[in-house]
């Protein structure tokens, strides 16, 4: 390989640099950008995807910058479609996510018991308070059976629990009678969020 081939971009790597440039800084230190009152039109799939661990893929190559990881996560939506996709005021292009958009990395906790408030902070900077607009949800896992938290971040984005803040959350957890069953869940901003029935309680290891 000569010296000019060493150094030649790659084809995913123009790639991220041009999607980079269409953004045009929106949402980069900003926060999330107001994906929700965009409409643009369509302009089909691009080879970008999120594996469940969090990781983000471009051309089937990681991509390693954080900071390039967060500006395209600023534009994140996910529609009513079930689908996901890159934002912008001018179009929307579709990506694939293996499970969801994002990871819950952390938790912090205020108070006890009623008064008890739970947040985590994403794997993308995200910090959401688990309340009636940031609910928990749990599923089952179909290969071992297990459990699959997650918690909604924004709009119809939502992040999965790693597996450490999952033992973090369940040792808040308790029994409380829930729809006329007793389950084991967690309480935050005044609501509690049932996990498994109380009998269950294995499932969550």
């Amino acid at each position: 390989m000569d010296e000019s081939e060493a150094t030649r971009p790659t084809a995913a790597g123009a790639g991220l640099a041009s999607l980079t440039a269409k953004l045009g800084g929106i949402g980069e230190g900003r926060g999330p950008a107001p994906v929700e009152r965009w409409n643009p039109p369509f302009c089909g799939d691009i080879d970008m995807r999120i594996a469940a661990d969090g990781t983000w893929f471009y051309g089937g190559t990681p991509i390693g910058r954080e900071a390039m990881v967060r500006l395209f996560a600023s534009v994140l939506r996910r529609d009513d479609d079930g689908k996901t996709y890159l934002v912008t005021p001018v179009e929307k292009c579709g990506i694939t996510v293996d499970d969801v958009a994002f990871v819950a990395v952390e938790m912090q906790v205020a108070g006890e018991g009623r008064d008890r408030v739970i947040g985590f902070r994403t794997n993308v900077g995200d910090r959401v308070v688990v309340d009636d607009d940031h609910p928990l949800r749990f599923a089952t896992d179909p290969v071992n059976g297990g459990l699959k938290p997650y918690v909604r971040v924004r709009g119809r984005l939502e992040a999965r629990l790693a597996r450490p803040v999952l033992y973090d959350l369940a040792a808040l957890g308790e029994s409380e009678i829930h729809d006329g069953r007793d389950w084991f869940g967690v309480r935050s901003s005044g609501r509690f969020f049932p996990m498994v029935p109380a009998d269950e309680i294995e499932a969550i290891g």
